[in-house]
């Protein structure tokens, strides 16, 4: 059992936990992820490693409340105890030898994104990162971003905060303007990376993006996490997360990916049923 530390709600529906798992902090690094089970009947699920305190042994993950299991966790609150927090899982990313790069965040993927920014910045590398969300309401770790970046720029579909359009806007912008990366780290919606991937294709400059398919054990025996990269099939659990996103297939990626709507969508449902029927007393 994993005691939940800290709870912070950041925007509606969005969600912050700080774990109790000292064995996990002490070996964690970005871009690794952990599988969870908030209790015994629960899916596993897996979280990418948004921080990590070697120190006091805490582990934070972010999570949106949209499916049945992250409901779960939205529920419970610090002090409660999670059935399941195994890990960490996942390749780390790889941050030596970067002297400069452009970490790109889209939404919810700014939480995974936050870490390799946090690391490569740490080891002295020049990084500009750019976040991507619909609107300002829902910018999260705006702050956290700012210190682990030498500029961070923020950008919203609507331009409710002054920035108006799509990172890959921003990314063409600075590269226009003469900006030189030994690499572009792009996370967030598969569509999102693959545009960004198009772009830097382009210019001909690494693009590496985190995989996150249906996932089920988180070790490579289930297969569900597969996808082709270059021509090869690869399992996000254990060759990944991290890939050259120039040799990702995201046609496929994206057709998987929408393979288990009806199911989520029925779990989800009937999760929000069942709460309905404890709040009325039935």
């Amino acid at each position: 059992m994993n005691k939940i530390l800290e709870k912070r709600v950041l925007t509606p529906g969005v969600v912050l936990m700080k774990i109790d798992a000292p064995r996990i902090a002490r070996k964690a690094e970005p871009g690794q992820f952990v599988m969870i089970m908030p209790n015994e009947k629960s899916e596993r699920i897996p979280l990418t490693i948004a921080d990590y305190d070697r120190e006091n042994g805490g582990v934070t993950v972010i999570f949106q409340t949209v499916g049945a299991t992250t409901m779960e966790m939205g529920e419970m609150n610090e002090g409660d105890e999670l059935f399941a927090f195994t890990g960490p899982l996942g390749q780390p990313s790889h941050t030596e030898g970067i002297r400069k790069a452009a970490v790109i965040g889209g939404g919810l993927g700014c939480a995974i994104a936050y870490p390799q920014a946090k690391k490569l910045h740490e080891l002295g590398a020049q990084v500009d990162m750019i976040a991507g969300f619909r609107n300002k309401d829902i910018v999260i770790l705006e702050e956290e971003m700012k210190n682990a970046s030498s500029r961070l720029f923020v950008m919203t579909d609507d331009g409710s905060n002054g920035n108006q359009g799509f990172v890959t806007n921003k990314l063409e912008e600075l590269l226009e303007a003469g900006e030189k990366y030994d690499e572009v780290i792009a996370i967030g919606p598969l569509m999102m990376m693959k545009a960004v991937c198009e772009l830097t294709k382009k210019y001909g400059i690494k693009t590496i993006v985190s995989m996150n398919p249906i996932m089920i054990d988180g070790t490579g025996m289930c297969g569900g996490c597969r996808l082709t990269v270059g021509g090869q099939t690869k399992f996000a659990c254990v060759d990944g997360p991290d890939f050259d996103g120039h040799l990702v297939d995201f046609d496929e990626v994206i057709l998987r990916s929408r393979m288990y709507r009806a199911e989520e969508a029925k779990a989800r449902d009937e999760h929000c049923n069942l709460m309905k029927m404890k709040v009325k007393g039935e």
